[in-house]
């Protein structure tokens, strides 16, 4: 019948940065968001197909694939058993982190559209002598399908003994270093940057050889955000705009929900003097504001996470020379949107 509805589905309007309803109305989807009011949609090609995605495209935009989809190079087998689950797991945090890109104003740009641009490749290890590593090189971020078996990555975890080790984590990682190529490489950041994380052009393999031989110095945590940032400069700058993600993202998450913190701060408190924040009063804008939100937060999220026995949610501390360089990842950002 026509103008006849559908029951109504979730799905992202990139162009809106936002999630609603989608219902279907004489062959077409409209969305129950006010800004996309008399807006027409599809649902990506790769929702359709495989059930992997919750984007949805514009009508006027002839590519079948979403804003995120279309920038995938390489897929997982989807003969081999798992691979689908995994590829979904793997779009699914892909797509977080490409929603905090568009809402940073960031640019993302495909290699159809510039040279070096992005690309995701997701691939499998088919011969255990030689295993797929993940990495950037280039715009092209390949991610080991493997990570996206939790209790596989969590082995992994403890075995290299790291604190924290998500998919999402690899996302915010490798893109940082795509961005270091775009923001700072060939411009005038890199001047700060060398005061801040060391000599660039330092020797990324003996550096890399050096840390697996003799790992961290001891002292890391007064100057980098995790272990591995300690390997070299580049590793420093991509772990520490990681932490930026994290602290944006999961800052703007709490905005969302009009979270508070307002501890008691009695004689016998055992919370710092002053530890508060409400999160819609939050400028994102001002740095300084970000982490004085960013470690009451935490701080709580700790605390309860140990009341029911689980892991930290945030297991890092951050030192004033790590705070400094996270300050640095929020200018050149303001200065590249601006």
């Amino acid at each position: 019948m026509s103008g006849a509805r559908a029951a109504a589905a979730l799905g992202y309007l990139p162009n809106h940065g936002a999630i609603g309803a989608l219902t279907e109305v004489d062959g077409f989807l409209t969305s129950n968001l006010a800004s996309a009011k008399g807006e027409k949609y599809r649902l990506c090609q790769n929702s359709i197909d495989h059930g992997v995605c919750n984007w949805a495209v514009p009508i006027a935009d002839d590519n079948p694939y979403c804003r995120g989809c279309r920038l995938n190079d390489v897929i997982p087998n989807l003969s081999h058993p798992g691979a689908l689950l995994a590829w979904a797991r793997m779009e699914h945090a892909k797509k977080r982190l490409l929603h905090t890109l568009f809402q940073l104003g960031l640019p993302v740009q495909s290699r159809r559209e510039k040279k070096g641009g992005l690309v995701f490749s997701f691939k499998e290890s088919d011969v255990p002598a030689s295993p797929v590593l993940t990495g950037h090189d280039d715009g092209r971020i390949t991610l080991n399908i493997a990570e996206a078996d939790n209790p596989g990555r969590e082995k992994l975890r403890e075995q290299l003994g790291e604190t924290y080790r998500t998919l999402l984590g690899h996302f915010r990682h490798e893109i940082g270093h795509y961005y270091w190529d775009v923001l700072v490489r060939d411009t005038d950041e890199l001047k700060t940057f060398r005061g801040l994380f060391g000599d660039p052009d330092e020797s990324y393999e003996a550096e890399l050889k050096r840390h697996y031989e003799v790992g961290p110095p001891p002292d890391w945590q007064a100057s980098y955000v995790s272990a591995y940032a300690t390997m070299h400069p580049w590793e420093d700058w991509a772990e520490t705009w990681a932490h930026y993600l994290h602290i944006v993202d999961t800052l703007g998450t709490a905005r969302s929900y009009g979270l508070a913190i307002r501890p008691e701060q009695g004689d016998d408190s055992k919370v710092p003097p002053g530890l508060g924040m409400t999160a819609k009063r939050l400028d994102f804008d001002d740095f300084d504001d970000l982490i004085g939100g960013w470690l009451p937060l935490t701080f709580a999220l700790n605390s309860l996470n140990r009341a029911m026995g689980l892991p930290d949610l945030y297991p890092f501390i951050l030192s004033e020379p790590a705070i400094k360089k996270l300050r640095f990842v929020h200018e050149v950002i303001e200065r590249a949107v601006t």
